[in-house]
């Protein structure tokens, strides 16, 4: 068992490595510590691999300078983390690093948390992943392996669902849908498949034609029409797609980033669609009119993005880059209503018409 105290200070290891992995945890309740960062970082000569866990200030929109709590994850290099996935309850998430995958569950205990390591053979004998997801539901949970296996477990009790070791050549992308339903995957060598994740099951195969690359991919998430997103490589030209998932057809394409894509994300309320480079730049687009909002150039200079994580409540993102870590930006998008100012809102319309009513009948002489 790991853990760690909210009120103690992390262990004094020497300097820490660069952030590999990054993932938003949304607690359930109000609260202090109610939005947490976790970062999985890379050892160094002074440092094991390790997970940090990091309080985010959603009025400043800034994570704490210093973590709540710190684990080592082991002491050689595969012990690194590569990828984590939080479950939507945001009480448990699974590490992946090269020798399989790790599950962790927080536990509040007074005004500290606790991370627990969890005895999970099941995903702890997988071998090294690419790509981990659950569902939005959280019943399910997916892992894509560098080996091309697919596996989808039923959550909690790791039940597969879907045992596909030859799914891939290898893993290069893969997301859940909206509705937990479908889940969509891409290979290294271009081609992308869907699969129905009740009957355990491929349903489709992504048509491309000689000359395409399907790479990066990710559903819609407005409960609207569901659209499924992927980025194309055809020939020298770089393209986003969507693609209507009653039949798997293509809607349309846009050209958005114009260059190289090696990472593919859409925030929790679907509004936004995030892509990032191969050199290090990131855009962020408005998913109904399908306009880039945001360009952020040379945020991970002359680095691939690794990930860009939405923060669940601002208009905040995390990148990460092999070279460069994470970084925390603020969008520069229209701000959202909240639900208070609607309510202050329709009160002052409801002012103002009492006001008209009341100064036309004042001065009205009623017959």
């Amino acid at each position: 068992m790991a853990g760690g105290d909210g009120g103690n200070e992390p262990p004094a290891w020497g300097v820490v490595g660069k952030v590999t992995c990054v993932a938003w945890i949304r607690r359930s309740g109000g609260g202090a510590n109610r939005l947490l960062v976790v970062y999985g970082r890379a050892g160094t000569a002074s440092s094991p691999p390790i997970l940090d866990l990091f309080a985010f200030d959603a009025r400043a929109c800034t994570l704490a300078s210093e973590p709540l709590l710190r684990i080592a994850m082991g002491e050689d290099e595969d012990d690194a983390p590569r990828a984590i996935a939080v479950h939507p309850g945001g009480a448990e998430f699974v590490c992946a690093t090269a020798k399989g995958c790790r599950q962790f569950k927080l536990v509040s205990e007074d005004f500290s948390i606790n991370l627990i390591a969890m005895d999970s053979p099941p995903l702890q004998s997988v071998g090294p992943q690419r790509c981990l997801a659950f569902s939005t539901d959280g019943a399910k949970f997916a892992t894509g392996g560098e080996d091309g296996h697919l596996r989808i477990f039923h959550w909690p009790s790791l039940r597969l669902l879907l045992d596909e070791p030859k799914a891939h050549k290898s893993f290069r992308d893969m997301d859940i849908s909206l509705d937990s339903l479908f889940l969509a995957s891409t290979s290294t060598d271009g081609s992308a498949r869907i699969w129905k994740i009740d009957e355990g099951v491929p349903l489709v195969n992504l048509t491309r034609s000689a000359d395409e690359n399907i790479e990066c991919c990710c559903f819609s998430r407005n409960g609207k029409k569901p659209f499924l997103f992927c980025t194309l490589v055809r020939g020298n030209d770089i393209l986003t797609m969507v693609l209507d998932i009653t039949n798997w057809k293509r809607i349309g394409y846009k050209r958005l980033l114009r260059k190289p894509v090696s990472t593919l994300s859409v925030s929790l309320d679907g509004k936004y669609l995030a892509l990032g480079s191969r050199d290090g730049d990131c855009c962020v687009v408005d998913v109904q009119s399908m306009q880039v909002s945001h360009l952020i150039k040379k945020v991970h200079l002359g680095s691939p993005i690794s990930s860009i994580a939405f923060c669940p409540t601002e208009r905040i993102v995390i990148s990460t880059s092999h070279q460069w870590g994470a970084e925390v930006t603020k969008l520069d998008v229209p701000a959202d209503w909240r639900v208070w100012q609607i309510w202050l809102l329709l009160l002052s319309f409801f002012a103002a018409w009492a006001v008209v009513f009341y100064t036309f009948f004042k001065h009205t002489t009623l017959l």
